[in-house]
């Protein structure tokens, strides 16, 4: 049984909230370099300089890429092995988002009542907190800050299992021409298909880190992948709702076994600025 302290998990958390707001990932720019070569418009093109210089900027001098820096939503693998002491882990991630957003210079984006007084918690707590307990005595943590914007234009819809793959494809291609720019394109669709209302949710999210150009391991699920890209980026809603070929970078679906019954499926739209870091401890 290993021991692990949970100021280390907060010491790491701290660590990720800043660097996902500053640099992001390299898959993410590599294929907005590939849409910039492969754009037509030339408005589309001069936005995509615009945005892949704003991460430059963001990097080189350790700033945010976007002031929508995000509700901090942490995926942590937990190895059955380990032993946490102490303290309590929920308030160990809280008190590293605490210190992230505080000496990052993040901007703090929770309030703490939803429909009422909507009063800013003042800190970016509390963090959303995935826990999944995994074989070994590692911890694995994931941090990725998620904007109101794109999250606001997510959807989920109950469909039969008679809607098949055409009413997967109406639903998800629907609810992107309906978000329009107001996601900031070029977007990363996360798509998961499958499970309950909760877990389909989830795994759409989840879609979202994986990297950009990775297709689902499911040659089936692969193919649906990039059919989507393909009617997704035929919209021509383009670079920040200004037109081109560019409307998504990637689709990304997960999917999970389901009531004969059910498929549910649930779109979580992410923008241009994918921000997600990780560590293990």
């Amino acid at each position: 049984m290993r021991e692990i302290n949970v100021e280390e998990i907060t010491k790491v958390i701290e660590k990720l909230c800043i660097e996902s707001n500053y640099y992001l990932p390299q898959d993410v720019k590599k294929a907005l370099e590939n849409a910039l070569d492969n754009e037509e418009s030339p408005l589309a093109k001069e936005i995509l300089k615009d945005i892949i210089k704003n991460q430059e900027i963001a990097r080189a001098n350790d700033v945010p890429i976007c002031q929508d820096t995000g509700l901090a939503v942490v995926f942590l693998e937990l190895g059955q092995d380990v032993r946490l002491v102490g303290g309590d882990l929920n308030r160990a991630i809280d008190e590293g988002v605490k210190r992230g957003y505080r000496n990052g210079y993040l901007r703090k984006s929770a309030v703490n009542d939803p429909f009422m007084v909507r009063k800013n918690t003042g800190d970016n707590t509390p963090a959303i907190i995935h826990i999944k307990i995994v074989p070994g005595e590692k911890v694995k943590l994931i941090l990725a800050p998620k904007g109101g914007g794109s999250e606001n234009m997510s959807a989920l819809a109950m469909l039969k299992p008679s809607d098949g793959i055409n009413g997967i494809k109406k639903f998800v291609v629907d609810t992107v021409d309906k978000a329009g720019s107001n996601p900031c394109p070029p977007i990363i669709v996360g798509i998961g298909i499958g499970g309950t209302i909760e877990k389909t949710t989830l795994i759409a999210k989840q879609a979202l880190l994986r990297k950009v150009g990775e297709h689902n391991s499911n040659p089936d699920v692969a193919k649906l992948e990039t059919e989507l890209l393909e009617e997704i980026n035929k919209l021509g809603i383009g670079p920040q709702g200004f037109g081109g070929r560019t409307t998504a970078l990637a689709v990304n679906i997960e999917t999970f076994p389901a009531h004969i019954a059910s498929m549910p499926v649930a779109i979580n739209i992410q923008c241009h600025v994918a921000r997600h870091q990780e560590a293990i401890i």
